[in-house]
């Protein structure tokens, strides 16, 4: 298998390194950070113009017509810059339940938007009880003549405070952990019956946590079959993992890099502490931990284009175990590499950290994944 990347795919990583070194520095990213709903329209609308929004449509759509690659080389960047923008809920996300089971009008009426930037979208599916388990939905909806009526809460809906549009799993017939009977909705963000109270997570990203009080939408909101959406929230959230895998993989790469530089220049006893074999044998530990993990994004990555959906699950749970066993283990490493300042928030090693342990939670956990593993006879 070949892991180089070609010409097109390195002339798009040299594109967003450069985009990003010029315009997210880490003193630009607090400003940022203070913009409604903790992001940037204006660096928003810098990565629409590089056609970054519309990289994983069809040219049908607008779009380029990428893969599972160009987004792991994107991913990678907007970890290593710690960019706040909802790349991952609209592009990743909601555009992934278009791209794989949106109606060609759905498509028509959503896609353009989030591809010049002037749409974004938030996925509100966790709910009070339901853990990391998909099929736990207690939300409903319920027919409504032609149309649906939504009642319910989610919970930590990234980007859910300025969404335009909320894509929401509600059950439509069954039990509250069934797996048929689930719906996937789009829902305008300003939809009457909704209340939202946002707020930012340990990250510097934002969420709010949103109920929904007899929403009406139309017949035209179902993504796919109303009642047996399941497989396509699998196939979107497996590919949300994978995007946060190379997330990951690009901010442990900038956490070494940060570490290292840190250790040539720090000095202790009138040398650099970087001479000091004891601290040089722990870089190198947090080197191998990245490229184990990078081995398993780039495996990851490629199975997205695998047949049986089992295989392709398998292989995205065991990457995130690996993402979330090399994410603790480099970011307690630079923390303390670091030492005190390590702690404080004017030193960006530490919301490095922060960031990979919200990766390392979201959509399940190390544990939770490593049972998937476990449960499906391991890697083949």
């Amino acid at each position: 298998m070949d892991f180089d990347l070609s010409e097109e795919q390195r002339l798009l990583k040299e594109s967003i390194d450069g985009l990003l070194g010029s315009s997210y520095e880490f003193e630009q990213r607090k400003k940022y950070m203070a913009e409604k709903g903790g992001w940037s329209k204006s660096a928003w609308n810098k990565l629409a113009e590089q056609g970054l929004l519309g990289l994983p449509f069809s040219e049908d759509d607008g779009g380029f017509g990428a893969g599972a690659v160009e987004t792991m080389i994107v991913m990678e960047a907007l970890g290593k810059a710690l960019v706040l923008e909802p790349y991952l809920p609209t592009v990743v996300i909601g555009g992934g339940f278009l791209r794989r089971g949106g109606s060609a009008e759905q498509k028509a009426a959503h896609i353009s938007g989030i591809i010049d930037g002037s749409k974004s979208f938030a996925f509100a599916q966790l709910e009070k009880n339901s853990r990391y388990d998909l099929n736990d939905v207690s939300t409903s909806a319920k027919k409504k003549g032609s149309g649906w009526v939504i009642d319910g809460e989610k919970f930590v809906v990234l980007n859910g405070e300025t969404a335009d549009t909320l894509i929401v799993t509600a059950r439509t017939k069954g039990g509250q952990r069934d797996t048929s009977g689930i719906g996937v909705f789009l829902v305008p963000g300003d939809a009457r019956g909704i209340a939202k109270k946002g707020y930012p997570t340990q990250d510097g990203l934002h969420a709010a946590d949103i109920t929904f009080t007899g929403v009406e939408v139309g017949a035209d909101a179902a993504i796919g079959d109303p009642e047996n959406a399941l497989p396509l929230i699998e196939r979107v959230v497996d590919d949300a993992r994978t995007a946060m895998c190379a997330e990951a993989v690009g901010i442990m790469d900038e956490s070494l890099k940060t570490t290292v530089e840190y250790l040539k220049t720090r000095t202790q006893f009138g040398v650099p502490i970087g001479t000091f074999q004891t601290l040089q044998h722990r870089a190198a530990d947090m080197f191998v931990a990245l490229e184990q993990a990078r081995s398993m994004s780039m495996f990851a990555t490629m199975a997205s284009d695998f047949d049986d959906a089992k295989e392709r699950a398998t292989a995205v749970a065991a990457a995130k175990v690996q993402i979330g066993k090399s994410g603790k283990f480099v970011g307690q490493q630079s923390i303390q590499l670091h030492g005190g300042i390590g702690m404080t928030q004017e030193a960006k090693i530490g919301h490095y950290f922060k960031r990979l342990t919200m990766i390392e939670n979201t959509f399940g956990d190390t544990d939770y994944h490593l049972r998937r593993v476990t449960n499906s006879g391991g890697l083949v």
